[in-house]
């Protein structure tokens, strides 16, 4: 059974490793570079500087979201219903009512971002109040809560860093690398070339390695989100129906995303190969055949999904759980409270 103690335990294994394979990465790329670069104090410099790398994507993140998805944030009275249920929800959740933002954009999405919980945007696509209907937006709303109250944002500002610097400097010394080997003298270019070479090579297996790190815990958060949702609307019902009208919308949607894909309730490309899956068996999954997939028909569709293999190996690079994984959770979480043994001690059993 999980509990919030165990989501800290989850989140600071993936930190942990993260950790360890940064602090190796600038290990093994000082000791190459120390042969062609004598620095004195290197360490000390490459932690310096990366901490800084760190400490300036925290404080611009925020500022990066507003501008990259043109949000606006809202008046007092604007929205009455909207602004009462976040507060109502946040006041349940014993955490500080986030400031409210629309992003003019069709998708069907809400995401939330800031620097501490007490400061948090919770942002609201104008295609999300347009696509579904209260009950559905009110399911959202505690999915997005439940990230603000376990602070995902800022977990995840912190450690998608590394791969993403790993990635920097690995395009940097490739690039470099080919630069010196054409211009510099052949030995001492030679030289140059091939520990940047190397540099290079390390930096793109870390951030592989990190990368995957990441999104494993991205997936993980969005499961405990998923099942703050239904504590804190005290219905499952209602995320079940919104992620499956959000991912719809987003398989169908012409629009390139607004943002990063983790600004997404639903991985945009992920909900297009999940249609496009279901779909190219469709077939197999009308079991009446009367080519319409009914609930209970995709129930077993999201079964048979859920054991694909190639579909597993797939999902290690999403930022989101498929959907179909996520709504047999709910329905799990839905099947407990029906049965009177659901209680607040039990919110996470199910992830």
């Amino acid at each position: 059974m999980a509990s919030l103690a165990q989501l800290k335990v989850a989140m600071m294994i993936p930190i942990l490793l993260v950790g360890i394979i940064f602090a190796a990465f600038l290990a093994i790329i000082m000791y190459i570079l120390q042969f062609i670069f004598p620095i004195s104090y290197v360490w000390v410099w490459a932690f310096v500087l990366a901490g800084i790398f760190i400490l300036i994507q925290y404080l611009i993140g925020p500022a990066i979201v507003r501008a990259s998805t043109r949000l606006r944030y809202l008046k007092a009275g604007e929205n009455p219903w909207l602004e009462s249920t976040v507060k109502d929800l946040a006041q349940k959740s014993g955490i500080p009512t986030p400031k409210l933002a629309i992003v003019p954009h069709p998708t069907p999405n809400a995401f939330v971002f800031g620097r501490t919980s007490g400061d948090a945007t919770l942002a609201v696509h104008e295609g999300l109040l347009q696509s579904l209907n209260q009950e559905e937006v009110r399911g959202v709303i505690g999915h997005e809560l439940g990230h603000i109250r376990h602070k995902d944002f800022l977990v995840m500002t912190a450690l998608s860093a590394v791969p993403l610097l790993a990635y920097l400097i690995a395009r940097g010394t490739f690039e470099a690398a080919w630069v010196s080997g054409r211009t510099a003298r052949k030995k001492e270019g030679g030289g140059l070339a091939a520990a940047l070479v190397a540099v290079a090579a390390v930096s793109y297996i870390v951030y592989i390695i990190s990368l995957l790190l990441v999104m494993r815990l991205s997936r993980l958060r969005e499961h405990y989100a998923d099942a703050y949702s239904a504590y804190v609307t005290e219905s499952p019902r209602q995320l079940q129906s919104a992620l499956t009208k959000i991912t719809y919308g987003l398989s169908l949607s012409p629009i390139p995303p607004t943002g990063a894909r983790t600004l997404y309730i639903g991985d945009p490309a992920l909900a297009k190969l999940e249609c496009q899956n279901i779909l190219s068996r469709k077939q197999e999954y009308d079991l009446d055949k009367d080519g319409v997939l009914d609930e209970k028909e995709l129930e077993l569709a999201m079964e048979k999904e859920a054991k694909s293999r190639w579909l597993t190996i797939n999902r290690w690079f999403q930022t989101h759980p498929a959907t179909f994984q996520r709504i047999l959770l709910l329905r799990e979480i839905e099947d407990e409270m029906a049965s009177g043994k659901y209680s607040e001690k039990r919110v996470y059993a199910h992830v």
